[in-house]
């Protein structure tokens, strides 16, 4: 398969593993605000809940590093945190900056928000692991 091929179908498994992603983020989110919970901690406390599903399944599905790396402990813990680092700036810094712009400033519904948010953040979330979580070193 071409280069360009190989990175549009790795975008379309990226978006699947989203899905997932989404649909665990958005019920933590959900159930915390249904609790009574701060928006902005219901949307960290699902931002860390959807974090290692995405490692794992950008790592098995997406990006095929788990025979790369061999399993080494060291390796898997190094993509681990390139991952944490790179849907911390999208996915924590941005996307809660973001919630506090939709709703505190447009007024825009607490549950509709996080669906405006994966506009900006899911692009940007598949570039930072292709090119630097999940880079290849050859």
């Amino acid at each position: 398969m071409n280069q360009k091929k190989k990175g549009i179908w790795q975008f379309i498994k990226f978006g699947i593993v989203g899905i997932s992603n989404t649909a665990v983020s958005y019920g933590v989110y959900a159930i915390l605000l249904f609790t009574g919970v701060h928006y902005i901690l219901a949307g960290t406390a699902g931002f860390i809940a959807s974090v290692s599903n995405s490692f794992y399944w950008n790592n098995k599905y997406v990006f095929n590093r788990k025979n790369e790396v061999g399993g080494g402990k060291k390796q898997i813990a190094q993509m681990f945190a390139k991952t944490m680092a790179a849907y911390a700036g999208t996915g924590l810094v941005l996307a809660n900056f973001l919630l506090w712009l939709w709703i505190d400033v447009l007024s825009v519904p607490e549950l509709m928000a996080p669906f405006i948010n994966l506009m900006i953040t899911v692009p940007l979330n598949f570039l930072l692991n292709k090119f630097w979580a999940f880079k290849s070193r050859g």
